[in-house]
């Protein structure tokens, strides 16, 4: 299996960090955009798509900045972070994504990425 690398994208939201954090963390908010359902149990959210599920363990959380999880079944180094960067002149703010993926499929991931965050922008309204 191909070595999994680290790649970094990020994206203007016209939305506050607050209201853009409920999407990031909160089950119903998630299905809303990233799966079709998602649950949360003991710090393990499970995403649903196309009725094939995948557990994620939440690594950290912090209020309105940032969301880390870890597939369950991913290599250990890895992991999906979604981070609110707010400027602090122009009070813009940007979404961060943090994701690995192997060399060879880094851009259809951001390609999925992209896409994901087109449909959250949509269902924010903004």
């Amino acid at each position: 299996m191909a070595e999994k690398i680290k790649f970094n994208v990020e994206y203007e939201v016209k939305s506050s960090p607050k209201i853009l954090f409920g999407f990031l963390n909160e089950p119903n908010g998630l299905a809303q955009w990233f799966a079709d359902d998602v649950t949360y149990r003991d710090q393990v959210y499970t995403f649903t798509w196309d009725g094939d599920q995948q557990k994620a363990k939440l690594l950290s959380i912090k209020e309105n900045k940032l969301v880390k999880f870890k597939w369950l079944d991913d290599e250990p180094h890895c992991y999906f972070e979604m981070e609110i960067v707010q400027d602090e002149l122009t009070n813009d703010v940007a979404l961060s994504i943090t994701d690995f993926a192997p060399e060879d499929a880094i851009q259809d991931r951001k390609l999925i990425w992209d896409n994901q965050i087109q449909y959250l922008i949509s269902v924010l309204g903004a």
